[in-house]
């Protein structure tokens, strides 16, 4: 991640706690000398660790959510899938979003790689599984992720058994409509759509049917067109 200075090598470096106010290059270098931990983010100067994941609530419901995002993304060429990737985003915020799905530089995405393999910049598409974490998720996180430009934000409240998908329209998150049959379709990802209810219900056959009609339609098609002319 980010290189030690010269002068601080050889002191000790704390542990990173939830609650510490660091910048991007404190919160990495703390970061880095703690390969032990899986997860912690900088959400505008704020470092959060969070405690152990429980299944029900937060690992079923992010593998489902990744399996409708894998499916869009092996039909999709020019798009990438990340689960929990580091993601610098400004000085103060380092997220690790449960999952990103991203347009590839080349085909004309708003996010790149760095070449120590971390996302720089807003991907397009980001989603949250949010357990205890809502009030974080729909609070300072949200906050930083609309500032940033991130043009979609799904946040799964797993307790409320609600799912809420935003759009970026003239610097405001704006909630996309639910249709008559129960679907959300993004505005970015053309054939990306969702059965909201049975996806908070495990549906999972359902779900996957309804994206398979969104992967069939004439607006995945161009889109597919679109992106791959520029892929090499």
């Amino acid at each position: 991640m980010v290189e030690t200075p010269p002068q601080q090598k050889h002191q000790p470096i704390p542990p990173l706690e939830s609650g510490d106010r660091l910048n991007r290059y404190q919160f990495e270098r703390r970061y880095n000398a703690m390969p032990h931990l899986r997860k912690a983010e900088l959400i505008e100067g704020v470092v959060y660790v969070p405690a152990a994941l429980r299944f029900r609530s937060h690992g079923q419901p992010h593998g489902d959510l990744t399996g409708w995002l894998w499916t869009y993304k092996v039909a999709t060429p020019g798009i990438q899938l990340g689960i929990e990737p580091t993601v610098r985003l400004d000085l103060d915020n380092e997220p690790q979003p449960d999952a990103v799905l991203l347009i590839e530089e080349q085909a004309g995405g708003q996010a790149r790689l760095s070449e120590d393999d971390y996302i720089e910049g807003a991907p397009e598409l980001v989603a949250e599984i949010a357990a205890s974490s809502a009030a974080i998720d729909l609070g300072d996180k949200k906050r930083a992720y609309r500032r940033n430009g991130i043009r979609e934000y799904i946040v799964w409240q797993v307790f409320e058994q609600r799912l809420d998908w935003f759009y970026l329209q003239e610097g405001e998150y704006v909630p996309l409509p639910v249709d008559e049959d129960g679907v959300i379709r993004s505005q970015v990802f053309s054939g990306l759509w969702l059965a909201v209810d049975d996806l908070l219900s495990g549906n999972m056959g359902r779900v996957l049917a309804v994206l398979q009609e969104g992967l069939a339609a004439p607006e995945h098609t161009a889109f597919v067109q679109q992106v791959s002319k520029y892929i090499v």
